[in-house]
């Protein structure tokens, strides 16, 4: 809303107003304004929360330090996504389409984590709300955010291509750079299915070839709208799974963000999609301030969360937060990235899936059910081989910081 304001008067040239131009500076103040709502009115939240005795119900897993955290306010993922939307309301263009998907991601899956914890804390119901359920409403964000990338004519993805290069008749010249020693470089849109392929050079990947379709396909949602729906599943359960140690989720979260913050503004300058050699995404630059907003929520609400922890973002923040990673790195068409840039949560994910299938495997085949780990998630692992909670929080950052920079230099890397 700010942006309009003063996009208004920088054209009757009041002093200073240009400066909501420059998306470092819009960026900027949407970290810092989230930062600052996160930090205030978190500790309002908290004392509400403390005051409606909504607090976390500790099942005894026999782990240390676990039965202490019993009673401790839950919910506060209610403290993330507020300093998530206001500060994109204020300076990010609303009429974006990137800022609208994001928005409507961020409600959507804040909801459903939101249905959840009321069940398991007003309703006294542990398993809160069925699993049936949360897949449908993630499902249903997964169509909702497959469709408007697919069927919105907003939507664009340009490739660089030689100046030699024979355009077909379906393939439009958007616009030309001049370049240092190339005089003649054309930037041509391409097809909405078209994503990055990390480390590989020519690294552009159709999702129409797993069709059977070497271009352009009528029928391409077929195939991008279940892949969409299968990454937003998958990173909001992983996150979900990894909101078990205090600041685990959040700074895994932060450190996500910072690095889609810097892949989302070199697509979208065309300067540096140029020297990258990476697709350009006209009007994506928006993004940067919503995951701005993001980071800043983040590293907010550790304010809180980071140990001991004084208030749990509960599934209304988990789950929210990975949907919000997944519909993000779809949208700036760096999706297959995931795997290490979300490494925590895809291992958190695995090691689940190992342990309950490698229990079933073996109580089917010997009559009792053995592990992998001592308990699954793998923090849980940790705990159970006595390292402290604050330490493996420290450990697992570091190991999210390294692959946030492995996945920043896959842009040179192929």
């Amino acid at each position: 809303m700010l942006y309009y304001l003063f996009e208004y008067l920088n054209k009757i040239q009041v002093p200073g107003t240009g400066l909501f131009h420059y998306i470092s500076f819009r960026a900027a103040m949407a970290l810092i304004t989230s930062l600052v709502i996160s930090i205030i009115i978190g500790k309002r939240i908290i004392n509400t929360l403390r005051k409606q005795q909504i607090g976390e119900t500790v099942r005894d897993l026999g782990l240390q330090g676990q039965l202490e955290k019993s009673g401790t306010p839950t919910m506060g993922g209610i403290i993330i996504l507020s300093a998530i939307f206001f500060p994109t309301l204020l300076f990010a263009k609303l009429d974006n389409i990137y800022v609208i998907t994001m928005l409507l991601s961020t409600i959507w899956l804040g909801l459903i984590g939101f249905l959840d914890d009321y069940i398991k804390v007003f309703k006294k119901n542990k398993e809160g709300l069925k699993g049936k359920f949360k897949i449908v409403g993630q499902i249903g964000v997964g169509v909702l955010v497959g469709s408007m990338l697919y069927f919105s004519n907003d939507v664009k993805v340009h490739k660089k291509v030689p100046a030699d290069y024979v355009l077909q008749q379906d393939e439009k010249i958007v616009s030309h750079m001049h370049i240092k020693d190339e005089a003649n470089v054309k930037w041509i849109e391409t097809d909405h299915m078209t994503t990055t392929i990390p480390f590989v050079k020519g690294n552009e990947f159709n999702y129409n070839w797993l069709i059977g379709e070497n271009g352009s396909s009528p029928y391409g949602w077929l195939i991008f709208i279940p892949i969409v729906i299968f990454i937003v599943t998958a990173v909001s359960n992983g996150a979900n799974m990894t909101d078990g140690l205090d600041g685990l989720a959040t700074g895994t979260s932060a450190i996500i963000g910072i690095a889609l913050a810097v892949l989302a503004y070199v697509s979208a300058h065309v300067k540096f999609a140029d020297y990258l050699n990476v697709m350009y995404i006209p009007n994506a630059e928006e993004m940067v301030i919503f995951i701005s907003a993001f980071v800043g929520a983040c590293v907010g609400f550790l304010w809180y969360n980071s140990f001991p922890a004084q208030v749990f973002m509960g599934d209304t923040g988990s789950l929210a937060l990975g949907g919000i990673i997944a519909v993000f790195a779809i949208a700036i068409r760096k999706e297959l990235l995931i795997p290490v840039l979300c490494g925590i949560f895809l291992i958190e994910n695995l090691s689940v899936m190992m342990q309950v299938g490698y229990f079933k495997y073996t109580k089917k085949k010997y009559g009792e059910g053995r592990r992998i780990f001592k308990m699954a998630p793998l923090h849980h692992h940790y705990q159970k081989e006595g390292l402290h909670e604050a330490k493996i929080v420290s450990r697992f950052w570091i190991v999210a910081v390294l692959l946030a920079v492995i996945s920043i230099v896959t842009l040179k890397v192929r």
